[in-house]
């Protein structure tokens, strides 16, 4: 960078205030260890429910489940690997698996509608009765009440570790509630109204919610990867904060950016051009303490540019 003074603090690792990094490690592990514990018992339990009902809604549902086993084993290996420690090859971390992870989970996720999609239609011309089918919502209730319990945990974990592999993760569990609903909604047809083509039909409509989700954990881990900006309520924070300090004249080519659990912020302030540089030194300090106070995730970089110095300031496509 250009001008007299630039400053870089350590980088610090996403713990929101009063918990500490290997808490909100801890509690990532957990979540993932739970999710794939919650994901293999509700698969038996659709699958012994299936194989008595023959509802290709169950199936459906069933299918679901085998994809979240597989999303939340690659969530895992993805949260291990992620909290893994800086390296020499690898100097700002490994965070970056995790939207990785999101995204091989979208892949999983759409791979399974479009399985329920195959099957539904082949069903909704060749329907046939659905056995069983007090039995169906009984699996179907308790199946709900375990994803629901299993999404407010992760949600619970989301906002105290900013995770987006957890996040994900409890995206697309919050459509299993939804795709468990509308399988209780095709057995209670069948049984009172004898419609058993709803079965088919009810699948087709979980296959669309289940796209959705998929569409929805790809756009999130790509805007990760592709250094989506920070929003702009926490931009205009962090200008804000910046300018609290009496001695900054100006701020700008502010630059964020999110990676896993840690978020960057960049920034120039200008200062008093007869200020010295161990006081510019001194507000930089200042400023990136402040910053730090407010994003606890963060690394903070900030570069001090002179009063009445022109230089090239950095323009972006779009911006005002």
């Amino acid at each position: 960078m250009s001008g007299p003074h630039a400053h870089r603090h350590e980088a610090l690792s996403f713990n929101p205030p009063g918990h500490p990094p290997a808490h909100a490690a801890s509690l990532m592990r957990t979540a993932t260890y739970v999710a794939v514990s919650v994901a293999l018992l509700l698969i038996g339990i659709k699958l012994a429910a299936w194989l008595l009902t023959g509802s290709v809604s169950m199936l459906s549902s069933m299918v679901d489940s085998l994809m979240d086993v597989l999303a939340s084993g690659i969530n895992l290996l993805a949260v291990r690997h992620a909290l893994t420690p800086a390296d020499t090859e690898h100097r700002f971390g490994h965070s970056k698996i995790e939207p990785l992870a999101s995204l091989g989970q979208a892949a999983f996720i759409a791979g399974s509608g479009l399985f329920i999609v195959i099957e539904a239609v082949q069903r909704l011309f060749r329907p046939e009765p659905i056995e069983s089918g007090t039995l169906g919502i009984a699996v179907m209730v308790v199946s709900t009440v375990l994803t629901a319990g299993l999404v407010l945990y992760q949600r619970h974990v989301v906002r105290r570790t900013g995770s987006t592999a957890v996040k994900a993760d409890s995206l697309h569990y919050a459509s299993d509630v939804l795709v468990n609903a509308g399988v209780i909604i095709a057995f209670v047809l069948a049984i009172t109204l004898e419609w058993h083509r709803a079965d088919a039909i009810i699948a087709i409509v979980i296959s669309a919610i289940i796209f959705y989700s998929a569409t929805q954990i790809a756009r999130e881990a790509l805007d990760h990867l592709m250094d989506r900006e920070l929003p702009e309520a926490d931009r205009t924070r962090i200008e804000t904060i910046a300018r609290q300090d009496e001695r900054v004249l100006d701020v700008h080519d502010l630059r964020t950016r999110a990676a896993g659990l840690r978020a960057f912020i960049q920034l120039h302030l200008e200062l008093p051009r007869e200020m010295s540089l161990i006081e510019a030194h001194e507000v930089c300090d200042a400023v990136e303490l402040a910053l730090r106070a407010a994003f606890p995730n963060a690394e903070v970089i900030i570069h001090a540019d002179p009063e009445g110095v022109t230089e090239e300031r950095v323009s972006f496509a779009g911006s005002p």
